[in-house]
């Protein structure tokens, strides 16, 4: 059959992409790019034990857009020591993404995004990078990333417009990734998520909505997880572009704290 080609001398495999099996480098330049000259055996842990740490990444589609937050702790050990680590960063006019985990592998793969913004500038071809691109992106860094036992101990969340509609996506330190309509990574997969979908089961979530939702979500997260803070990121993104907006704070009320007993 002419369309399976020639049989007897068959093209190489994957022509023209990776080499099944083997190590890539990461990040890498035009002299770089292809296998990794190291055996397998030159790879170890180097970030097995994160320092300062981020908690959760709140993600929830609105009917024109996304909203994404995330507090602005970054925790050393149980410790409360840097108390103004942004992490809800403008990609660029389509995209936003959140980061929570380690903070200084987010701070390495913040500083290649931006590298790739600018570059994708240079070339002046009108096009940009869409979010489910840099979403796809994300899972084979992080997944070449820990193939060679040095993982970055972060997940992200991309949120954007993509060809129109809203695209919110995850992915975690392992390249696992999925989209949903609501997303919460950390503490706030298990208690922000339910708010988040029943909402998103309602249907008709407008901006203002989804915002105080949001928001909502953070004063939760505030009173019940150790490692979250009052002051948070907040960042929209629509078909009008993206907006990252200033730190705001949760007012807490603790008028009822008497009333819980530990036992």
């Amino acid at each position: 059959m002419a369309f399976m080609g020639d049989t007897m001398n068959p093209a190489p495999l994957w022509h023209n992409g990776p080499t099944p099996g083997a190590f890539y480098n990461f990040p890498g330049n035009s002299s770089t790019y292809g296998p990794g000259s190291h055996p397998a055996s030159d790879f170890k842990a180097h970030s097995a034990s994160p320092i300062t740490t981020t908690t959760t990444v709140i993600g929830l589609k609105f009917d024109k857009g996304v909203v994404i937050a995330a507090d602005t702790l970054g925790s050393y050990g149980s410790l409360a020591r840097f108390r103004d680590c942004p992490r809800v960063m403008k990609v660029n006019d389509l995209i936003l993404l959140g980061n929570g985990g380690d903070y200084a592998d987010f701070q390495y793969l913040k500083d290649i995004i931006e590298q790739k913004i600018i570059d994708e500038k240079c070339i002046g071809d009108g096009l940009q990078l869409k979010p489910r691109s840099l979403h796809c992106w994300l899972t084979r860094v992080l997944y070449n990333k820990r193939s060679k036992m040095d993982p970055l101990w972060s997940n992200y969340v991309v949120a954007g417009i993509q060809d129109g509609e809203p695209f919110l996506g995850a992915v975690d330190k392992l390249g696992t990734a999925y989209e949903d309509a609501a997303i919460a990574t950390g503490l706030g997969a298990y208690m922000a998520t339910p708010l988040l979908r029943e909402a998103v089961d309602k249907g008709g979530l407008d901006e203002q909505g989804a915002k105080a939702l949001v928001q909502k979500c953070l004063e939760v997260l505030y009173y019940r997880d150790a490692r979250a803070f009052q002051r948070y990121q907040l960042g929209v993104v629509t078909a009008d572009g993206v907006t990252v907006e200033d730190l705001a704070e949760i007012t807490p009320r603790w008028e009822l704290a008497h009333m819980i007993h530990m036992k």
